[in-house]
């Protein structure tokens, strides 16, 4: 095995295992909320970007769509959000946030903040600027593969 497939290797390995550690991490405090990520994502998304077609918030969180149609429906039991149906065009159902998700959000959100800002402070600002270039970088790399 040549030196350049030993290095990818170990890159691949070090950068799962800090997502890994890092999403674990983060997501701690949202989980003591009895929420997941996903569902975590799909409300702060909602209630940063406003309400949003059912297929779009997919899309914007990287969920499949029969994921995507479990995590609103037991997202909207939790009376957290509402799906709004579209009256120009029948076929579009909106997800919107209701005031109860609204209320939990902004209670979760900044001791979220904090603690992923807490997580990235062991890299000074620069090295957080740098690794944000190359990982788009790579991710777009691979995104342009496909």
């Amino acid at each position: 095995m040549g030196n350049d497939t030993e290095i990818a290797l170990k890159l691949f390995i070090v950068l799962s295992r800090a997502s890994k550690v890092v999403s674990e991490e983060a997501n701690k405090i949202i989980e003591s909320y009895e929420l997941n990520p996903t569902e975590f994502a799909v409300l702060e998304l909602l209630h940063h970007k406003g309400r949003q077609p059912i297929q779009k918030i997919g899309q914007k969180i990287l969920l499949r769509s029969g994921s995507m149609t479990y995590v609103v429906d037991k997202l909207e039991k939790k009376g957290l959000l509402e799906r709004v149906f579209c009256q120009e065009d029948k076929r579009v159902t909106y997800m919107s946030i209701t005031p109860a998700g609204k209320e939990l959000i902004e209670r979760i959100f900044p001791s979220h903040e904090e603690k992923i800002q807490d997580l990235m402070s062991v890299l000074s600002k620069e090295e957080q600027e740098t690794a944000i270039e190359l990982l788009k970088k790579l991710g777009l790399s691979i995104k342009n593969l496909s």
